[in-house]
């Protein structure tokens, strides 16, 4: 396991950005672009690609692992059954027995009072901004917003349109880091400028 992942206590240890796959959006092959995105700097990834087999998934899960662990880095899987680091929907169950880590998607107050009293690691609270990503989960909550709901979670990744120039701000809101699909699948290099901001 990660030296990130070694401890669900330790969450201070959680990267301050979190990278999002999603291979509908990505410049090449899904794991090119993580390896890329992995050369920029970036040290977690979630596995999100819900739609695969379950064979394929697994054998992209695998793929991940091997460009990030020589660099210590954080693999996550998307939903229940994944071991090791584990995110999970809003809705879906909390696994038993517990991953290492875990983490659940939030888009209101009572989702993150729920992740908080689950013992959830982090949280992701989306969206932040307007973004094609992330439709059908009502209006953006914008900075104000992400500022009034953080308190209420575990340590919460803004998600949702966040551009490098949106970092200090969410910062400054309380985020512990941002999570972000579209812009980095896009243009991996664009890992550099998220990690400048968040610095």
């Amino acid at each position: 396991m990660s030296e990130l992942a070694s401890s669900t206590d330790d969450t201070a240890r959680l990267p301050r950005l979190l990278v999002v796959t999603d291979r509908t959006q990505a410049a090449g092959p899904l794991a090119d672009v993580v390896a890329a995105a992995v050369d920029a700097g970036a040290r977690a990834v979630l596995l999100r690609d819900r739609d695969l087999p379950d064979d394929e998934r697994a054998a992209l899960a695998a793929e991940l692992r091997t460009v990030l662990t020589p660099v210590g880095g954080l693999l996550v899987t998307a939903g229940v059954g994944g071991d090791g680091a584990v995110h999970l929907a809003a809705a879906e169950p909390f696994p038993d027995p517990r991953p290492a880590l875990v983490g659940r998607s939030c888009h209101s107050a009572a989702e993150l009072l729920q992740a908080r009293a689950e013992g959830c690691d982090w949280a992701f609270l989306s969206p932040v901004h307007p973004t094609a990503s992330k439709p059908g989960y009502g209006p953006a909550l914008g900075v104000e917003g992400f500022a009034r709901l953080r308190p209420l979670g575990p340590p919460t990744y803004a998600l949702g349109g966040v551009g490098p120039d949106d970092v200090p701000a969410l910062l400054t809101a309380g985020a512990h880091g941002v999570a972000v699909m579209g812009p980095v699948m896009r243009d991996p290099a664009v890992v550099r400028d998220y990690l400048a901001a968040l610095a």
